[in-house]
């Protein structure tokens, strides 16, 4: 069986740019089954639609759009695919030091530096501070030269002294700092991608990391801060999400399609990273299914 290792994505600055901005309109940017990294930080604004987001080890579901901000070398997935139904998709992406390397020790710069150190494990802001950058996300991104900087930096300030934001990866994401890791952590996480709606036994993914199963489980706790069960459950939670809030299925299907085999296991588990059961979470979005 092929198994797909970890892409390094080579990022260029725009033309007469020290950073990168792109832009693209309804699902054209579709990676999200590629798992990748870079040293360049990321900040994502997804104009509406809704999907599954990978983080490092962190599996959540985004609805009403996205703003997110992924620190240098994190390992993520694409937020859109054909599914997602975003109005658009604006990527800024630079490096630590594309200013130099002495720039985020300016005083004026600290809140900024300090955000981008949180950076490093994920972050993803909340609905407030999401609507406040997203007209000035789209402005900036149709300016030119310094004022396409000047307004960068405002954006990134305000972000810096916002707190409506979450760490989406518990502790430091041991990865972010040992990229050397991310063949064998990479080929697990694509693995789990592929083939979370079958069983996937300890034996058969130690067997796929090239390690005995004891030590595969300390080292998976390691890197991820959580057992590999506890990361399987969740892709499958944060599928069963999606299918939900967007899909004309009964609770049982749901269930089967999320990779559970048992209804009863499947319910418990969702009430423990959800803390409702799946009807009520279905019932926020007005889409009962009788």
């Amino acid at each position: 069986m092929k198994h797909h290792n970890p892409a390094f994505e080579a990022i260029n600055p725009n033309i007469g740019s020290s950073f990168t901005s792109l832009k693209f309109q309804t699902n054209e940017n579709i990676k999200s089954h590629f798992w990748h990294y870079h040293p360049e930080i990321e900040l994502i604004l997804v104009k509406g639609g809704s999907g599954k987001r990978q983080i490092g080890s962190s599996i959540t579901y985004f609805k009403d759009g996205d703003l997110v901000l992924i620190g240098s070398n994190l390992p993520h997935c694409g937020l859109t695919n054909e599914n997602t139904n975003n109005e658009h998709e604006i990527v800024i992406q630079f490096k630590p030091d594309f200013l130099g390397d002495k720039i985020w020790e300016v005083q004026e710069m600290a809140k900024i530096a300090a955000m981008l150190e949180k950076s490093k494990s994920g972050m993803v802001f909340g609905d407030e501070i999401k609507k406040a950058i997203g007209s000035k996300i789209s402005q900036m991104h149709e300016l030119q030269s310094v004022n396409k900087l000047l307004k960068f930096f405002e954006i990134l300030h305000d972000l810096s002294v916002s707190e409506d934001y979450r760490i989406l990866n518990a502790g430091k994401y041991y990865l972010q700092t040992h990229v050397e890791d991310n063949e064998r952590i990479n080929r697990i996480f694509n693995y789990v991608k592929d083939h979370f709606k079958e069983q996937i036994t300890l034996e058969e993914i130690a067997e796929l990391a090239n390690m005995k199963v004891p030590s595969f489980c300390r080292y998976f706790k390691k890197i991820t801060n959580k057992t590999f069960t506890q990361f399987v459950n969740e892709y499958r939670i944060t599928h069963s999400l999606k299918l939900l809030a967007e899909k004309p299925m009964s609770i049982t299907e749901v269930c089967f399609e999320s990779g559970f085999n048992n209804f009863s296991y499947f319910n418990k588990t969702f009430k423990e990273y959800i803390k409702k059961s799946p009807s009520q979470y279905r019932k926020e979005f007005n889409f009962l299914i009788v």
